[in-house]
């Protein structure tokens, strides 16, 4: 079983849109998103209603009004100042609470709870391509990075038992912990990118992150007619960076017409569009054959 993950140095290159039409394109596989904190494979894919599993990560302290004395010893302490007074009661801003237990454990009526937190769910899911693990951290919450490495292990584990030959994972856009999160393993990282000044720039960040893991990658320039210039200094890039450039999609309408109808777009039209796509994946599916049979 070979994992390969989807990338972007920043959102709204169409990293998702090329998921749902490689998950299309592919046979045998486990889908993944890794896009925890803003999920939308789903919106595509449209997955079958599947029960949710809670994602419990960290504590929340909580103040027990019956046994609190009202000495603002946890307001003092409180260095995120989630601790609020009114009329000589005290309570604590969930979202401000950081759950360090500074409170609780300088309370000297123990007069704080320390529970822990639900921060979001998980959930594997049944679609047309096949079975989706994905997840939905609460707004505001943090361990995202968390979160990603547990979906990883469940699709690793759901792939292994379906005899799945690849699990292909839709990843956060970004450099940060949730993407070093879904990077670090993987056998294969395509980066969509787009010819613009930030598309540019972000795919040298995430580039060199690739290269720090020693991960190989592959280069979609999506929307390659957009700025010619630009596709130039990335095709340069590449190769300087001895980066293989996958594939050139042009900007095409027919991504909006597909998901407005929930659909991928190799399975919305026969278009040139398409056909790079199949190609892609072609090459995609031979040289994970190739290293297989390595």
């Amino acid at each position: 079983m070979h994992e390969i993950l989807i990338i972007s140095g920043k959102g709204g290159t169409g990293k998702t849109s090329l998921t749902a039409a490689f998950a299309h394109l592919s046979q045998n596989s486990v889908l993944c998103d890794l896009d925890v904190d803003a999920p939308d494979l789903h919106l595509v894919l449209d997955p079958k209603t599947s029960p949710k599993t809670p994602f419990i990560s960290g504590f929340e302290a909580k103040i027990n009004s019956d046994q609190c004395s009202g000495c603002g010893t946890c307001l003092k302490m409180c260095r995120f100042n989630a601790v609020k007074a009114s009329n000589d009661t005290f309570s604590i801003d969930p979202l401000r609470c950081e759950g360090c237990g500074v409170c609780v454990h300088f309370c000297p009526y123990d007069a704080i709870a320390f529970n822990s937190k639900t921060c979001g769910y998980w959930r594997v899911s049944e679609t047309r391509f096949g079975a989706l693990v994905h997840a939905q951290l609460y707004p505001g919450e943090e361990n995202s990075g968390k979160l990603v490495a547990l979906l990883r292990k469940e699709a690793r584990q759901l792939a292994k038992s379906n005899g799945a030959e690849i699990l292909l994972s839709d990843g956060p856009p970004g450099i940060g912990c949730p993407v070093i999160s879904a990077l670090s393993g993987m056998d294969l990282v395509l980066i969509v990118t787009e010819p613009t000044p930030s598309g540019y720039h972000d795919l040298d960040r995430v580039a060199k992150l690739c290269r720090h893991f020693k991960i190989p990658a592959m280069v979609i320039i999506n929307k390659c007619d957009l700025n010619p210039n630009v596709v130039k200094k990335i095709q340069s890039n590449c190769q300087a960076k001895e980066m293989v450039r996958l594939a050139q999609i042009p900007h095409s309408n027919d991504f909006f017409h597909a998901m407005a109808k929930g659909l991928a777009i190799t399975e919305y039209t026969d278009s040139d569009v398409s056909r790079k796509l199949q190609i892609a994946w072609g090459k995609i599916t031979k040289l994970v054959q190739g290293r297989k049979a390595a």
